[in-house]
């Protein structure tokens, strides 16, 4: 029996619609303490995150054995011109990974898997990451954000029994949301599972499903249509890939991830059992939502890792190549350029390994942090690939199978920097990460004042807010005004004998978020309801979160590493320069607070949109091809060749 066929396009939202569908999404209760949370609020709650919180000893053992086996294979078994020379990873190098359980780095034991901690997922991430960085989004879009990590969360335990056990050997999982004309906008996603019985019926098409060409598991978004019986709304489901109907139409290209499994997926009347919906109708945003906010580490993680390898090859390549009798790198203008990777390369690594084992912990709120490490890891990770290219000058620009051929060793810079630039774009762009992380640094204010600037709400409702903020104000604000960052001696541990002095840092931090929540706060009163639309502003804020989150794990790890390992001195060096660096991108942001182009910017795009300057266009041909921006996606059956392709 066929079901009814759903409308042939998503509905169409207003702009207010489609922010309360996001705010509906979003977690809104914090009952863990969150350091990120306390920093935008003014509070420098260092004690949140030191000391550094170590893994169990068991966890770190069974971790270093994994690693141990899946350096071997990437030294041995994964040829990563190949995968760049043939735009494909190797079926026996997905099988091999297969065979050594990285499919279930972070399936618990019980159902077959390695039962690894989020911080020695990440570190095997970064690991093969640098050996090709296709493999390590093949694994990580489906560990964190395909089957595995939702049904983790949200599943019942038929669902773990019946689905883990398969994630964790033999099945590869793709996570489907975005479609050819909703991408941030989930308000607007047209793909429809219309009840039928015990069954869903889906039709609609999903764009850019990383892993959708060789899954066997989806998890796809829907939109389930309110009726007697369903509360309706966009839920999730566990689908077979091989269903009748599932169509994988074309498999897309990139700049850079040449070896990526990405489709266009197109669902056809296809039934899915009930059973294998996830959570409850309507909960599918927050379910996404949920599983990202540790799911997004593993993009930090492969930026960590290229991270490591652009300072292997900047250190071994400028002590090499000598200019005007010198080694490049002791060229000044060289040598900043190693020296930002290599500080930047501690920071985002400090970064990293505190997010995730305070999310192994679990005593922690780490939506803030692990979103902030995704926007800083992705942007400071672009910046390194960039440097080392110019550091490495033409021959950063040539391929290494040019290099190669012409007898030179085949240093895939320009390859690196192609394929980090999606990170930028992956799992949230920068600007909705800017936008979702300063939402969540403001929860505070909109909690005691949202009613004071929500223009549908009565004169009452205002009064009452006020009465609310006034209290939560008086309180709050004085304490901005002073702090520990004022105080000569504080934080002196991190002023041991014999190495570099990080308190001044720690220092500079306390004080810094006090200014920032100061100016938050000064925003907020001057723009009120337009707040939200004031974006420029608003990423700048993130941003300066994001530079002060990276300098405390710094200072935090520096801190650990002198009582824990052997390289302490050289960990406060690092840190040092790192916070050095930071500290002037700081300043340069509060500057751009106020004084900036965002309101003459306004004007010039508004221009733009109207005409205003397609003089300016004249003089170039465009080599663009025909066709329209946005591929049709009405539901309906395929007419193209499937070329699905499961791995065995």
């Amino acid at each position: 029996m066929s079901a009814p066929t759903p409308p042939p396009s998503g509905p169409s939202v207003t702009e207010r619609e489609a922010r309360q569908v996001a705010e509906a999404a979003r977690e809104q209760d914090w009952r863990k303490p969150s350091f990120a949370k306390e920093l935008f609020l003014g509070r420098f709650r260092l004690d949140l995150i030191h000391p550094h919180p170590l893994p169990a000893d068991e966890d770190a053992r069974r971790g270093e054995e994994f690693l141990a086996k899946l350096r071997d294979f990437c030294e041995t078994k994964i040829d990563s011109a190949r995968i760049e020379r043939e735009a494909k990873i190797p079926d026996e190098v997905i099988n091999g990974l297969k065979e050594l359980g990285a499919l279930g780095m972070k399936i618990d034991t019980k159902y077959g898997g390695l039962g690894l901690t989020q911080v020695y997922y990440n570190k095997a991430l970064a690991l093969v990451g640098s050996a090709n960085p296709s493999i390590g989004a093949l694994l990580s879009a489906h560990q964190s954000i395909g089957v595995p990590q939702p049904l983790k969360q949200f599943g019942t335990q038929e669902q773990k029994d019946e689905f883990l056990p398969r994630c964790a050997r033999t099945d590869i999982s793709a996570f489907l949301l975005t479609e050819p004309d909703v991408g941030s906008d989930p308000a607007r996603l047209a793909t429809m599972a219309v009840p039928d019985g015990d069954s869903y019926v889906l039709d609609g098409v999903k764009l850019w499903t990383t892993n959708g060409v060789v899954a066997d598991l989806l998890v796809v978004m829907a939109r389930v249509p309110k009726s007697d019986g369903h509360k309706g709304g966009i839920t999730a489901f566990v689908v077979e890939a091989a269903a009748d109907g599932i169509t994988v139409e074309h498999r897309n290209a990139f700049m850079g991830l040449r070896g990526l499994e990405n489709g266009v997926t197109r669902f056809h009347q296809v039934r899915v059992p009930a059973a294998h919906r996830i959570g409850p109708e309507g909960a599918g945003l927050k379910i996404a939502l949920t599983t990202l906010n540790t799911g997004r580490l593993s993009l930090p993680a492969m930026c960590v890792g290229a991270g490591k390898w652009c300072l292997k090859i900047a250190r071994e390549w400028s002590g090499a190549r000598e200019q005007w009798g010198k080694p490049v790198a002791l060229h000044e203008a060289v040598g900043a350029k190693i020296s930002f990777i290599a500080a930047t390369t501690f920071a985002l690594e400090a970064v990293l390994d505190l997010s995730s084992q305070m999310a192994d912990e679990d005593r922690n709120d780490i939506r803030i942090e692990a979103a902030l490490a995704k926007l800083y890891g992705s942007e400071m990770g672009c910046l390194m690939a960039d440097e080392l290219v110019q550091i490495r000058g033409g021959r950063g620009f040539e391929t290494a199978e040019s290099l190669a051929a012409r007898g030179e060793r085949a240093v895939p810079a320009e390859q690196v920097l192609r394929d980090l630039r999606i990170n930028r774009i992956f799992e949230g762009s920068t600007e909705i990460m800017h936008l979702l992380i300063a939402r969540e640094a403001v929860d505070a204010h909109l909690k005691v004042a949202g009613d004071l600037i929500d223009p549908d709400k009565s004169l009452s409702d205002k009064a009452k807010a006020g009465a609310k903020a006034g209290g939560f104000y008086a309180r709050w604000l004085p304490k901005l005004v002073t702090g520990a960052g004022q105080l000569p001696r504080s934080y002196a541990e991190f002023h041991p004998s014999g190495h570099a002095d990080l308190s001044p840092h720690l220092r500079y931090v306390e004080r810094t978020a006090r200014k920032l929540a100061r100016s938050t706060f000064y925003a907020m009163s001057r723009w009120q309801g337009k707040m939200e639309t004031k974006q420029g502003f608003l990423g700048r804020v993130v941003d300066i979160g994001a530079e002060l989150f990276a300098m405390s794990a710094a200072c935090v790890r520096a801190e650990l590493l002198r009582t824990t390992e052997d390289h302490g001195r050289e960990a406060y060096q690092l840190a040092d320069t790192f916070c050095r660096q930071s500290h002037i991108r700081v300043d340069e942001l509060f500057d751009r607070l106020w004084t900036n182009t965002d309101d003459i910017d306004r004007k010039v795009v508004k221009g733009v949109l109207s005409g205003t300057y397609t003089w300016l266009e004249s003089g170039v041909v465009d080599p663009s091809g025909e066709g329209p921006w946005i591929a049709d996606a009405t539901p309906g059956p395929s007419t193209r060749e499937n070329v699905h392709r499961p791995i065995r």
